[in-house]
């Protein structure tokens, strides 16, 4: 079984950045032309924007996780240890590093074990922050489509459309867990309503599925969960 749940706004303390040439810290978001950085201690960027050495920030960091087998400089987080929110660990402990995958607004589809610096990218509110339809992104999508596995998904609406993208041509069922009927649904998902609806609800959902799984994982369906 894969879990794919959504990224959270609050970074965990002590989370490391990307450096820029000039030893500044970069700090990803959505529109870094609209951010007033002539005095910041920071270097404002998108993920796809060229840095100085020619390459992508979305490249540098590819080449830094595979190169960073002893060693972290820059101290970046594992993904799953990069958000405040301790149901990121709880999935990791329950369903196993290997099948826990993080849909983040910067950096799309990522593994739990990728090394993700801090970044300021949402898709809510307005600004420099905000991730519009229109902007361009290389998603990274770490997901092998092959996988003949459940894949259950936790996460706002406003997360739904880049998932059902990023998991089109994945094999195995895939099921989203959501508390609105107000939504596009696709015939080819499998949805599941959670009763309530409230701020960061799908934290207590992905935590009653997993107390489901927990009780018996032999005889677990995802799709009838007594809430």
């Amino acid at each position: 079984m894969k879990v794919v749940i959504s990224c959270a706004g609050s970074k965990a303390d002590g989370a490391g950045y990307m450096k820029a040439e000039d030893e500044k810290c970069v700090k990803f978001v959505g529109n870094p032309a609209e951010v007033n950085s002539q005095r910041s201690e920071f270097c404002y960027a998108h993920p796809d924007c060229v840095a100085d050495d020619g390459r992508t920030w979305r490249e540098k960091l590819v080449a830094y996780n595979k190169s960073c087998k002893d060693e972290n400089p820059f101290r970046l987080l594992q993904a799953y240890k990069l958000y405040k929110p301790n149901i990121y660990t709880q999935l990791v402990e329950i369903f196993g590093i290997d099948n826990v995958y993080i849909l983040s607004a910067g950096w799309e589809l990522i593994r739990a074990l990728f090394l993700t610096p801090k970044y300021d990218i949402t898709f809510s509110g307005s600004g420099y922050k905000r991730r519009r339809k229109c902007d361009q992104y290389c998603d990274f999508n770490h997901l092998e489509s092959a996988i003949d596995e459940d894949l259950l998904f936790f996460g706002g609406q406003k997360y739904l459309d880049l998932f059902t993208k990023l998991t089109q041509n994945y094999n195995g069922r895939r099921i989203v867990y959501h508390s609105t009927d107000n939504m596009t649904k696709s015939n080819r998902i499998k949805y599941v309503r959670y009763p309530r609806y409230f701020t960061n609800w799908h934290y207590t959902c992905a935590e009653k599925v997993m107390e489901c799984y927990e009780a018996d994982p032999c005889g677990f369906d995802p799709l009838l969960i007594s809430w």
